[in-house]
Formats: structure tokens, sequence, C-alpha cells
């Protein structure tokens, strides 16, 4: 035992800097497909048609990407000599709202409801790990909270399955104002790969209204740390 708390002290605290320094530690983000110039119209066609949730589209030369339906399945880079542009970074959330319109009431602390709205486990996995010692929510002054009676922010992870409906309108309901809404992931953002359909919405935004989405299958840590940041208006959209 003794081994193991002279091993952590001489180790000493292992805490990302994120958001004062940039993260640069290998692996806290798997990238995204990022908008690319082809050679021509049929190559444009060719890779954009390898995309299985419509998020890639050209327009002449040029490929689109609609972040918000892209699962990061990889099929658009699968072909070596047609593959798609990739790019790195993790401040993927978008607002609604100017940051300076969300600080006066949440720039001190912020208290997360989280809400599995029939989520496959990815998004919930990644929002685990924001309170874990690298990412450390505490420290920013965020808190998670197991009623929505005392949350600020609901962060929601799934397309919205129809089980899921109304206990989502409850949460919602329950929660004091001024309140927050966070889309975390590919599916809560646009329903993914589950919806529209027959089981699941387009999104969350079909039931409750959303002030920052979050894309990506599933997003990376420190893009819920972003997501977070612009809650409390301390950083802003890129």
């Amino acid at each position: 035992m003794l081994k193991w708390v002279r091993k952590g002290l001489r180790a000493g605290i292992k805490t990302t800097g994120y958001p004062h320094t940039r993260e640069s530690a290998p692996g806290i983000s798997p990238g995204r497909p990022a908008a690319m110039l082809c050679d021509g119209p049929q190559e444009a066609g060719a890779v954009a048609g390898r995309c299985p949730t419509g998020a890639l589209s050209n327009q002449g030369n040029m490929i689109r990407v609609d972040h918000r339906r892209c699962v990061h399945c990889g099929r658009c880079r699968q072909d070596h000599e047609h593959a798609m542009a990739w790019e790195g970074g993790y401040e993927w959330a978008g607002g609604r709202k100017a940051p300076g319109e969300m600080a006066a009431a949440f720039s001190r602390s912020l208290h997360i409801r989280i809400l599995d709205a029939g989520a496959c486990g990815a998004c919930l996995s990644e929002i685990k790990q924001i309170s874990s010692p690298y990412y450390n929510i505490h420290r920013l002054g965020f808190f998670i909270t197991p009623t929505p009676r005392t949350a600020d922010v609901l962060l929601v992870a799934g397309p919205l399955t129809d089980p899921m409906r109304l206990p989502l309108e409850r949460c919602y309901a329950a929660m004091p104002d001024p309140k927050r809404v966070v889309a975390v992931g590919a599916c809560a953002v646009s329903g993914g790969i589950f919806g529209p359909s027959f089981a699941a919405a387009a999104g969350i935004s079909q039931c409750v209204p959303v002030d920052i989405e979050i894309p990506g299958c599933p997003p990376p840590p420190l893009a819920l740390l972003h997501a977070l940041l612009m809650v409390a208006g301390k950083t802003k959209q890129t």
C-alpha cells in the first residue's frame, strides 16, 4: 500500500490544463471530416456517396460536411486515393445564444443533470469522463446533481426514443429558471442513425428547446467541457 502512495506522490496531479492551455495529449479527440475540394464533380460525388448518414454532400467539386449528422464511421477515409480531409480539434459545441447572454446567471457555478434519452452508451461513457481526475470539472465550478430541481443545465444524450419523451419533458419542467439544455452527440442533435424513425425522434429539440449542440459520435470529453464553458459565458464557439 505504501508503495502506491509513494508512486502517486511522485507522479503528482495529472489534470488537463484546458481551457487555460491547449490540450496536446495524444488520443484526446478522434477528429472529424472537413470540407474539401476534389478534382471534379464525379470524384466529389463518389466520396460523398460513401457516407451512410447523409452528412456529406457535394456541390460541384466541393464536398461539404454536416457535422450534426456525422457519426465518425470513417467510410469517407477508407479509399486512400480519394480520402476525405480530416481535421483535429475538440471545440465542437455551437449555441444559439451569445456567450454574454448566458454569463449573467451561470458565470459562478453550474449544476448539471444528465439524462439518457435512449443513448447507445457511447456518449454517456464520455460524459462520465468529465468528472474523472484528468478532466476534473469541479475545478471549473461544474457539479453533477442527481435531481433536476437543483440543476442549471440539462445534459441529454440519445435520439429521444418514444418511452423517454415524457421523462425528458418532466425533467425539463422540474428545473428552475433560468435553465439551459445541451444536446450531446449526433443522436441528440439530429437523430443520428436512429431517427427520425418509428421509434425515435430527429433529436431532442423536438421535445425541449436546445441551447447548445455538441456534434460527434461520441464527442470527446473536451468537447463537453467546451459546451459547459459556453453556458458559463467563459468561451465562444469556434
